[in-house]
């Protein structure tokens, strides 16, 4: 941080040559402070102005309610009190260093204590203002951050209010304007009455045990509203682009799902390169992070191509993953595949590319499952309990979970109240007492 009368923007000039310019400027200001304070009698015209603009940041730290610091402060540099003590020779800057190291002990967030304790030590008094200057800077950008903060839930809960007014206005406009809401929720009712389809497993595909959590969620159950609106949120990240019945609760957020749905499909064909790759290079490669994040790099290098040619794409895929465990396994001193376990693995990789692939449904389903799992019980939980297949992916899907959490939570808040009243009509009456849709 650099006093305010010392700063400035050269027009035209390239950043590193600025950067240099307020560095020398800004070392010239500190030599020009000592200066003064050296000279007989001292001069104390930049240390006023510095000590004004300390004062100032002082004050700006203070909460509203911190009247009695506030006086205490412009009581103790009161500037023009200070400008005919420096008029008469007698300004005493290491006594109001002291004063300001005081203030700022008792102004600091805890991650600055150790910053201040440190100003404690040092005796120069042109480097101690220095130091002040510098920390003092450090914790007003604690305040903006801390404002942020405390401003956020009011924010968000305008904004909350703002978008229901709007889509409510727009309502009373057009009775009509939850149709396609009503039939998207509706869908979302009946797909739970209905049994998914089933895949059967291959050695490459099986091996998930049904653990707690996902047994909770996947049990026989009454339908409830909190799990109709959580297949609807589901749904949409399959949404087929011809449908123009969109929801309009949705309409605002539909680019975003778009990209969503974007990153689930890569993730799908990551991990099931990974999975394949896994079952003919065992434990061993796969016990190492850099060979995983190798095959990664391979995969999601070629995931642009996917989308236009997913059989090209995976050709390329397949025969440079393979060649990456052929030359692994040498490196590892470890037996290397078979020239027939080699053609299975490319042929398996390649086949990759159909939708139809029974590994890359089953993933599929997996990542809908855990994405299921983060609208009910959370994204840290969630990935306490990943189905099969899908750990090497950790990282991966937790960035996945949490937009659509975000995403999903905030479009609840907005439009709970709808939601609710819609699912009045689809829930059975012995539900009745669970159909408020919450709107946290």
């Amino acid at each position: 941080m650099v006093p305010k009368r010392v700063l400035g923007r050269p027009a035209g000039v390239s950043l590193i040559v600025e950067g240099k310019v307020k560095e020398t400027m800004h070392n010239a200001f500190w030599d020009h402070l000592k200066e003064q304070l050296s000279a007989s009698p001292p001069d104390f015209s930049c240390a006023l102005e510095l000590l004004k603009e300390i004062k100032e940041i002082l004050l700006s730290l203070l909460l509203p309610r911190q009247n009695r610091l506030r006086s205490e402060i412009e009581e103790a540099l009161d500037m023009d009190f200070l400008k005919q003590e420096a008029e008469h020779g007698g300004l005493d800057v290491p006594y109001l260093s002291k004063y300001i190291l005081n203030m700022m002990t008792l102004l600091c967030a805890p991650v600055r204590d150790e910053e201040v304790q440190k100003l404690e030590n040092i005796a120069d008094p042109v480097r101690l203002l220095r130091g002040i200057f510098q920390v003092l800077g450090l914790m007003k950008m604690d305040m903006v951050n801390y404002t942020i903060q405390s401003l956020q839930p009011r924010l968000q809960e305008h904004s909350i209010q703002y978008e229901r007014a709007k889509f409510q206005e727009l309502l009373n406009k057009q009775p009509g304007l939850l149709d396609h809401t009503t039939k998207w929720l509706t869908q979302a009712a009946a797909d739970l009455t209905t049994p998914p389809p089933s895949c059967p497993d291959t050695p490459d595909a099986s091996g998930v045990a049904g653990t707690s959590s996902r047994e909770a969620i996947n049990s026989p159950e009454p339908v409830s509203p909190a799990m109709v609106l959580s297949q609807g949120f589901l749904n949409l990240l399959l949404w087929d682009p011809e449908n123009e019945e969109f929801p309009e609760t949705l309409l605002t957020d539909r680019t975003r799902l778009q990209e969503l749905e974007s990153q689930l499909h890569q993730l799908t064909i990551l991990a099931s390169v990974l999975l394949v790759a896994s079952s003919f290079s065992g434990s061993v490669l796969f016990g190492s992070p850099q060979f995983v994040d190798k095959l990664k790099r391979i995969t999601k290098s070629l995931m642009e191509e996917f989308n236009s040619r997913p059989e090209e794409a995976m050709l390329t895929v397949s025969e440079q993953v393979s060649q990456e465990i052929h030359q692994s396994l040498k490196n590892m001193g470890l037996v290397a595949l078979s020239s027939d376990n080699t053609a299975s693995l490319i042929g398996q990789l390649q086949n990759i590319a159909k939708k139809e692939n029974c590994v890359r449904s089953v993933i599929d389903q997996r990542i809908h499952l855990f994405l299921k799992c983060c609208l009910v019980l959370g994204v840290q939980r969630s990935l306490l309990d990943l189905p099969g297949g899908l750990t090497l992916i950790e990282t991966e899907l937790a960035e996945l979970g949490q937009k659509f959490v975000s995403l999903t939570h905030h479009n609840q808040q907005v439009f709970g109240p709808y939601y609710t009243e819609i699912l009045q009509s689809l829930i059975s009456p012995a539900q009745a007492l669970e159909t408020k849709v919450e709107s946290p």
